[in-house]
């Protein structure tokens, strides 16, 4: 052990005791609370009135796609997509398109199907939201959600 390593050890050391000596000199304090984790923040919503989901590739098994839709300052809708095995790129589309229309309100969104693959979500009337791809059980079939 080097004199570097020795005297970093004793200056913890001495730090260590100094601070347990001034608690035994007192007998009225009390232990350093325990800190409660707290949560990290949630990250800042990506804002936009209109999204793209783009869908690569067809389904190599049955799944599902979780979607949030989260508008500016409002609740988050999470809504899951169904996928039966061995749909095609566009038939995937095809299911998002389907049950984003039936699960958002349509006085507010609007969602259709562009190039056959890609589904577009639009804003109404409102506020401008986001659209995050959650997590999928599908093998084979990859999703990019972008602003538009």
């Amino acid at each position: 052990m080097n004199f570097r390593t020795l005297g970093m050890l004793g200056l913890a050391a001495g730090i260590t005791l100094s601070s347990v000596s001034a608690f035994a000199q007192d007998p009225t304090a009390s232990p350093p609370a325990a800190t409660e984790a707290t949560p990290a923040p949630a990250a800042p919503l990506k804002l936009s009135n209109k999204w793209r989901i783009e869908v690569h590739e067809g389904a190599n098994n049955t799944g599902t796609l979780l979607f949030r839709v989260t508008p500016d300052k409002g609740t988050a809708t999470d809504i899951v997509v169904n996928i039966e095995k061995g749909r095609s790129e566009n038939g995937v589309a095809i299911d998002i398109k389907d049950t984003l229309k039936k699960a958002l309100d349509p006085k507010v969104y609007h969602v259709e199907r562009d190039d056959g693959e890609d589904v577009l979500v639009k804003k109404r009337k409102g506020p401008n939201f986001e659209v995050k791809f959650v997590e999928s059980t599908l093998k084979g079939t990859r999703i990019d959600v972008e602003k538009e």
